[in-house]
């Protein structure tokens, strides 16, 4: 009888706390369903803001609809939809340019148009299916918006977890629309969704497995490899890449591999595995220009088994992008995967659990998110100095909460880079705080360290950080993975 108490205690507890930050939420970001007809399966794969205002929506059964008035505040009885194409094989990008949606699906990039005007499309053409597909379950393509050259940047998931059975599986290419198809870099393992920053550079989301110890958010630059060698074969299709790089070290470290391979690029932001999600997905920024609260520039990346969408806040150090991520939204109704954040501040998420489960426990969803208006006390950015960090709030803090013993606790450690799948955390360490110094406007603290860890994730707590009215923090943690030490 005792036991069974405890446990409803235990029960009880956690809901009440659920509860609690569900509420808090609240008070910041509204999360409004968008009412998919019954019958519908909407497995969201894609999504795209069309010139009339509609907004597109793929799914991964291969049809696309569009959404009227996806921004109307009763989407209930305002929001409509209609079947725009079906007979699609799995989509998982859309791009408009020119009067045409340009598809990115499993076998190739295609573009589609409606001719006469019913709101269905009826004229369909390949612009580029240069990269092979064997049949497995894991060849998915993930494809782009288009860069300013006019690129699509389709990245392909390998055969299964450790091969490339058809060409450049495991690689990105980029597709223009006059249907040039380049290989852009090799090394990619199991994308789960494609975006831009704020400066228009392309990144995706790679997602834990051999040679990937746990997901991060990887930066695509032309010629360069991005960590998993499965299928570098294809390196004899691909003369403008130059010759093959060499073979990575099993049982080694990403910073010291990165070393001796020149062509290998890290990821810029590692996601510790389970406590910032299991499967990386989709990304975007935030180009609302304080539309959608704080948060402006900063990039957004969900995580499809937890449905939730993190934020990400990068810099160039040494050339090359760093930074951290950091708790932002939950409570999205399925597996989180593609999203797009409008202008105005809207972010549509859609999300689906075919295959992999997820905390949102519907099977599909399509949903708008908008801020209130009312400002969070949040973790704001983070930057990297040669001896700690420098870390910005959103409103001002309570210098004396800063000076507390307790006030701020930081760990180290990283991933196994290794040929086998994932990696458990290894190297942990604990660098001691000597100095804590906040700004005179209190909106930011200089924490310096006796040593950072090149090649670490920095997990930094706040406990003890109040708002200037006593208020904790809304997120109090963040996760900075120093590839580079600034200065050095």
């Amino acid at each position: 009888m005792f036991r069974y108490s405890s446990m409803l205690l235990i029960f009880l507890f956690s809901a009440v706390v659920a509860n609690a930050q569900d509420k808090e939420q609240e008070k910041y970001y509204q999360i409004t369903p968008l009412p998919i007809p019954e019958g519908v399966v909407l497995e969201v794969g894609a999504m795209e803001m069309m010139p009339d205002g509609k907004l597109a929506v793929a799914s991964r059964r291969g049809e696309i609809y569009m959404v009227s008035n996806p921004k109307a505040s009763s989407p209930e009885t305002d929001t409509t939809f209609k079947r725009y194409a079906h007979g699609l094989h799995e989509v998982l990008g859309l791009a408009y340019r020119d009067g045409w949606l340009y598809v990115t699906q499993r076998t190739d990039v295609s573009r589609i148009r409606d001719t006469d005007g019913d709101g269905e499309a009826d004229e369909f053409e390949i612009v580029s299916d240069g990269w092979g597909v064997s049949g497995d379950y894991h060849e998915y393509a993930f494809g782009s918006r288009f860069d300013e050259e006019g690129n699509i940047w389709v990245t392909l998931c390998l055969t299964g977890s450790f091969s490339s059975k058809v060409p450049y599986r495991g690689w990105c290419l980029r597709v223009n629309e006059d249907g040039t198809t380049t290989p852009t870099t090799s090394g990619v393992r199991s994308p789960g969704g494609m975006g831009m920053n704020a400066a228009g550079d392309i990144f995706y989301t790679d997602n834990q497995g051999p040679w990937n110890g746990t997901s991060g958010l990887k930066h695509l630059v032309p010629g360069h490899f991005m960590g998993h060698p499965g299928g570098n074969d294809w390196y004899k299709l691909a003369p403008n890449m130059g010759e093959r790089p060499q073979e990575p070290e099993s049982n080694s470290r990403f910073h010291i591999e990165a070393k001796k391979i020149p062509e290998y690029m890290p990821a810029a932001v590692l996601f510790p595995y389970n406590k910032m999600g299991k499967s990386a997905s989709g990304i975007d920024y935030d180009r609302s220009a304080g539309k959608f609260g704080p948060f402006a520039g900063q990039m957004l990346v969900g995580d499809q088994s937890h449905s939730t969408i993190m934020r990400v806040v990068l810099e160039e150090v040494n050339g090359r992008y760093q930074g951290a991520c950091i708790p932002f939204l939950e409570d999205i109704g399925s597996g989180t995967l593609p999203f797009w954040m409008t202008e105005d501040g809207n972010l549509f998420v859609g999300g689906t659990n075919r295959g992999w489960g997820s905390r949102g426990n519907k099977p599909f969803s399509l949903e708008r998110i908008n801020w209130t208006g009312v400002t969070p006390f949040d973790l704001l950015d983070v930057q990297a100095n040669p001896d700690g960090f420098t870390v910005h709030f959103t409103k001002p803090i309570d210098p004396e909460s800063a000076k507390k013993a307790d006030a701020i606790h930081i760990e180290t450690y990283t991933y196994i880079y290794q040929s086998s799948y994932g990696s458990p955390e290894v190297d942990h360490a604990q660098p001691a705080i000597k100095n804590v110094e906040v700004a005179g406007d209190n909106l930011s603290v200089k924490i310096t360290l006796d040593q950072v860890k090149e090649g670490h994730i920095h997990e930094i707590h706040f406990p003890g950080i109040l708002e200037a009215s006593g208020e904790p923090l809304w997120h109090d943690v963040l996760y900075y993975t120093l590839n580079q030490i600034p200065g050095e």
